[in-house]
């Protein structure tokens, strides 16, 4: 967690000295520990709220404008905080203007403006949700400061709503999701569909999450993401002549899939499928071995749904498979697998504490010779969703 007296000095550089109160926000940055590429198609996903994230001070001031700094960023700068408009050259700070131009599309009238600086600990582009992490803590502070409710399941709905039209981004609910409503020491069984959600807990033991970044730039992301929607409804499409109401592939249990899986005529689209029911079955067998405490399960669970995305989703690519390779070599390692969208960004690996600086030095090393790439590691714990630190 940041160094607070820093970061209000910081604030004080930036915006000067001021009789109104300065007020303190965190939202965590999160990790998706398994349930890949299950969201769209109306399935659970399995993601946790980790302990850093982004730290948000917010003090009122006496006009109606809005201050926007990072210590980050080089670039700070005051607008009027209505009317708010997109403007690519702002580039990070579009984030939370989106957020602010939400809210009072919501109705919200501001009775003054503010002065906000942000500071995140979340690597960019490492798909560990940095986005998600400004959106949700600037909209939970903003509504505290304005004495608005702060109903967390709304806050990440409408932080969701502002990077789709704001920012032009079409992201699913769950990294809004899981940074607003996490729980310490809890994972979220998520249906992205009903935003039905169940509070897991994650009782590690002598065991912690690893998460590896690739250093790999995720180019392939949004053309491949579109091509996989699209095979998925060509797989629904196909099993609606047994299934004459199916919308969605999570709607089909695993035993149903398998006795109508000839149905789908093309190989690649039916490999699509099967990793889709595949791996909801995976995240609520997660569930269930989570809940018995058995981390050894949840380590070959976490293995099989990365072979799966490998084998049958092919949304993986050198860097990943090479990392979660030599993930796999160390002892100590229950599991290993991809995070996120796939094609680089990060792995995330269940790792003994005993071993932690031998896989950090291991992995790091074979990942290198087979990649040329360096990679970092961050070794997490599971915190809390958004809340109110000072």
């Amino acid at each position: 967690m940041a160094n607070l007296q820093e970061l209000t000095q910081r604030f004080l550089n930036v915006y000067g000295e001021s009789s109104e109160r300065l007020a303190v926000f965190h939202a965590p940055g999160r990790v998706n520990l398994i349930g890949e590429h299950t969201d769209y198609n109306g399935g659970y996903v399995f993601p946790a709220a980790l302990t850093f994230g982004t730290t948000l001070l917010i003090r009122k001031r006496g006009d109606l404008q809005l201050g926007l700094a990072s210590t980050n960023f080089q670039e700070h700068k005051h607008l009027p905080i209505s009317p708010i408009v997109y403007d690519e050259a702002d580039d990070w700070m579009n984030y939370p203007k989106g957020i602010v131009n939400e809210l009072q599309n919501r109705g919200v009238e501001f009775g003054s403006g503010y002065d906000l600086l942000f500071h995140g600990e979340i690597p960019n582009g490492a798909g560990l949700s940095s986005s998600a992490s400004i959106e949700v803590v600037t909209a939970y502070g903003l509504l505290t400061m304005e004495g608005c409710e702060t109903d967390t399941v709304q806050i990440a709905l409408l932080s969701q709503k502002s990077e789709n039209e704001f920012n032009g981004v079409q992201c699913g609910i769950m990294d809004q999701f899981a940074v607003a409503n996490g729980k310490k020491d809890h994972a979220i069984l998520l249906m992205c569909d009903t935003l039905e959600y169940d509070l897991v807990p994650f009782n590690s033991g002598d065991y912690q999450l690893v998460i590896g970044n690739t250093n790999k730039r995720r180019g392939l992301v949004d053309s491949k993401y579109n091509e996989r929607r699209s095979q998925c409804e060509q797989a629904v499409a196909d099993l609606k002549a047994a299934f004459p109401n199916l919308t969605l592939l999570g709607q089909l249990p695993l035993a149903d899939f398998n006795a109508n899986k000839h149905l789908i005529k093309d190989d690649v689209v039916r490999e699509r499928a099967q990793h889709v029911v595949e791996e909801i079955d995976r995240v609520v067998q997660s569930m269930n071995v989570l809940r018995t405490n058995d981390l050894a399960a949840f380590g070959r669970l976490m293995n099989a749904s990365h072979d799966s995305l490998r084998d049958l989703y092919e949304v993986t690519g050198a860097e990943l498979d090479a990392m979660v390779a030599a993930a796999r070599t160390v002892d100590g390692v229950l599991g290993s697998r991809m995070t996120g969208a796939g094609f680089g960004g990060c792995t995330v690996s269940l790792v003994h504490k005993d071993s932690i600086e031998t896989f950090k030095s291991e992995v790091g090393r074979q990942y290198t010779a087979a990649t040329g790439l360096v990679a970092d590691f961050y070794v997490c714990a599971i915190g809390n969703g958004v809340e109110q630190l000072a």
